[in-house]
């Protein structure tokens, strides 16, 4: 089966109609098939259609003002010989449930493909997720990595439901140490079962830089400085420069403890904070404070989620916008 190609189209004549129909190849014309630039390299490479002065190699070569056109292709082929018909747009490509086609199926994937070292801007992902839950698919990223190994994630929003309200511990006097605050607080004020800092003693329990930040915010934990007590800003002020990401970690921390949940460091997984649903022994969630325009390369996404894979916990990363914060999760799949 021969075609030609116009710009950047390859066209078949009526005979192409066979593919489409047997198939889901291309979009039918009055005159014939129109596909897409990858599916004519993927029937060109499987030897179904000619191309006139073209093999695979020199097409692929057209091809290549796309600089994503051998990823693309990479994928496109993956899914096909996964046993999917895969159709172009509105993503990347458009995946059908296994067994089904276009005109009597539906698709299942919208599939975005990226490179391991592609930066992800959230803003960007999430308007695209919300895109694909519109149109009821799930949203999936094919990274081709330098070695052109495929791996496919499942990307979502989520929106974390409030939890049963606990009682706020209540006030407690504290003291500054350096940028350390530890609190005078027995066992029947209430930190410890709203799991507040750690324990040095029965009377003495010391503060992460962010959980006095809030408290003190909060008006739960006071520091007097002379005849003056210490405001929240002041001494965010005081800990900035030790931790730059200081602001992005109060606000999801801030956030978080709304809607009562219980974020600790998450130091030890490499993440701002793992995160405990009420007083469950095992923490559910890894969460990373992402800051407004803040972007991260996919083959960091891959760390965090590979760790997050391996204590069994999702992987979250929250997103500061103008609106509020975004949740948004990424999670390896099998297609």
């Amino acid at each position: 089966m021969k075609a030609r190609i116009e710009e950047d189209k390859v066209l078949l004549g009526s005979e192409g109609y066979a593919l489409y129909e047997q198939s889901g190849f291309g979009r039918p014309q009055k005159d014939g098939l129109r596909l897409s630039p990858v599916e004519a390299l993927y029937l060109v490479y499987r030897g179904r259609i000619e191309i006139p002065g073209y093999d695979f190699d020199t097409l692929l070569v057209r091809f290549s003002d796309n600089a994503h056109m051998i990823r693309s292709f990479l994928v496109y082929r993956d899914i096909r010989e996964r046993g999917y018909v895969v159709q172009t747009g509105p993503h990347d490509f458009r995946v059908f449930k296994r067994g089904e086609k276009p005109g009597k199926g539906e698709s299942q994937y919208m599939v975005r493909v990226l490179s391991e070292r592609d930066l992800i801007d959230f803003s960007v992902v999430q308007g695209e997720v919300r895109t694909t839950l519109n149109m009821r698919k799930q949203h999936v990223l094919a990274v081709v990595d330098d070695e052109f190994e495929i791996t496919y994630y499942e990307v979502k929003l989520q929106k974390l439901p409030g939890l049963e309200v606990t009682p706020d511990p209540k006030p407690a006097p504290g003291l500054l140490s350096s940028i350390s605050v530890i609190i005078n607080a027995g066992a029947d004020l209430g930190y410890d079962q709203a799991f507040y800092g750690k324990r040095l003693d029965d009377s003495r329990i010391v503060l992460s830089t962010v959980e006095a930040a809030y408290l003190i915010e909060q008006g739960l934990v006071t520091i007097q400085l002379g005849e003056a007590t210490l405001t929240a800003e002041e001494y965010c002020a005081r800990i900035q420069d030790s931790d730059p990401e200081l602001d992005k970690k109060i606000t999801v921390y801030r956030y978080l403890r709304e809607l009562q949940y219980i974020p600790k460091t998450g130091y030890k997984f490499g993440h701002h904070f793992r995160v405990y649903s009420g007083r469950k022994i095992h923490s559910e969630m890894l969460v990373q404070a992402i800051g407004p325009l803040e972007t991260l390369p996919m083959n960091s996404i891959s760390r965090s989620v590979r760790m997050a894979h391996s204590v069994k916990k999702k992987m979250l990363f929250a997103g500061i916008h103008d609106e509020g914060i975004v949740f948004t999760e990424f999670a390896r799949i099998k297609l």
